[in-house]
């Protein structure tokens, strides 16, 4: 028993037919629906040529038999293709679905830079790209001489390229638009590489000077301008991923791609971003660690923040304090944000008056009492400069190579 028969009723047969008896049946009904001959009947001979499509795939077949067209969709396996054509032109023998099995065109891929302040509050950015467009010129020559109407125009992309007919078979890859390269790897070894023919740039066929669309020259696209508005929503991610369906470049007698924007976070001067969080340093001088201080915060939306560490509250060099609710929104769930986390550092002063030690000792917590051994030698101590010391060390280095070479010369003279 089948869950349901769709596709069967499509076709005419029953669920137990053969693959012969397939066969013969989408190849009468494709012939009798097919859009030079009812041009009205684009969705019919749709229809049949995804039911055949399903049908003539075993592993489709037994998924869709199981659970119907539903389980086909939740499985992954789509019950569409990229144009009834393309099947027709296999199933008969033609020359477009032979040379090219791809349904789909590629990707367009753009990387979009975007402030921390956007990812914040979201925005939405105007983005200018170049595509392939199928030349309109083309494409309404190729509808007018098939006779094709909507709705087969929906799926129906290819263009012409010039005169009706006029059309010639590439010499080079014999109108399968795919040539084969063959390179020797080593002894009596060979790579082969299949790709597009460079001769009619994988079309399979050419068209002479005389007879090109005077539009694109032949080429069936066209460059075209696109404006995308590019919603930023609240939360996104570095690297998070905007797609385009639909809106790649174009190509005869293929889906067209997606544009795929990645989004690329620059960097901010006060703000680093750790997932929801957001992380900050704020230097605090002796008074302000030791006494309590007040200090504001800017956040990524404009508001100001008053940040207060009431006296008695030491502070420490390295300490980590965090404000809850003050960090980054979250993707799809805004009005919830994660927390602001402060990395305190103290800046000491250079030099203290002698006169306020004294005063100073009497504040602080008492020194550690240090025993002094007999015959200490008192020591002082400097400024380190690296640069300057790594610099010192160069230089002794390459005194001292110079010094072994001047040994080994005069062994030598001896």
């Amino acid at each position: 028993m089948v869950k349901e028969t769709t596709f069967y009723d499509i076709l005419g047969v029953k669920p137990d037919c053969t693959q012969d008896d397939l066969k013969k049946a989408y190849r009468k009904l494709a012939l009798k629906y097919h859009p030079d001959k009812n041009p009205n009947e684009g969705e019919r001979f749709k229809q049949i040529s995804q039911a055949y499509e399903v049908l003539s795939n075993p592993e489709k077949k037994r998924i869709y038999d199981t659970g119907g067209e539903q389980a086909l969709k939740e499985g992954g396996m789509s019950s569409g293709f990229s144009s009834p054509m393309d099947l027709f032109d296999v199933f008969f023998g033609g020359g477009s679905g032979s040379r090219n099995r791809r349904y789909k065109g590629d990707n367009v891929v753009h990387r979009l830079s975007v402030s921390l302040e956007e990812l914040y509050k979201g925005t939405t950015r105007k983005l200018a790209l170049q595509k392939n467009v199928i030349c309109d010129k083309c494409e309404e020559n190729y509808l007018q001489t098939f006779k094709f109407t909507s709705p087969f125009r929906e799926f129906l992309r290819r263009g012409y390229g010039g005169k009706k007919g006029s059309a010639q078979q590439c010499s080079t890859c014999h109108g399968t638009g795919m040539i084969v390269q063959i390179n020797p790897i080593g002894q009596g070894v060979v790579q082969q590489i299949r790709g597009p023919c460079t001769n009619c740039k994988g079309q399979g066929e050419y068209f002479a000077s005389r007879d090109r669309c005077k539009q694109c020259n032949g080429r069936k696209t066209m460059r075209d301008r696109k404006i995308l508005e590019v919603h930023i929503d609240k939360g996104m991610i570095d690297g998070q991923k905007i797609v385009f369906s639909g809106e790649g470049d174009q190509e005869p007698g293929l889906e067209p791609g997606d544009i795929v924007i990645i989004l690329d976070e620059k960097e901010h001067p006060l703000f680093k971003r750790s997932g929801h969080n957001l992380l900050m340093t704020m230097t605090l001088n002796l008074v302000e660690a030791l006494c309590g201080f007040q200090k504001t915060v800017r956040t990524l939306d404009d508001r100001d923040l008053l940040v207060t560490s009431l006296p008695g509250n030491v502070v420490k060099h390295g300490d980590l304090k965090c404000i809850v609710n003050e960090g980054m929104p979250v993707y799809r769930d805004p009005f919830t944000r994660g927390k602001l986390t402060i990395h305190f550092t103290l800046e000491y002063p250079k030099t203290i008056d002698p006169a306020i030690v004294a005063n100073l000792e009497k504040i602080l917590p008492p020194r550690d009492h240090t025993i002094i051994p007999d015959g200490a030698e008192e020591v002082h101590l400097e400024d380190f400069d690296p640069v300057a010391d790594a610099q010192e060390q160069r230089e002794r280095g390459e005194a001292y190579d110079e010094d072994k070479g001047s040994s080994r010369v005069q062994c030598a003279t001896h």
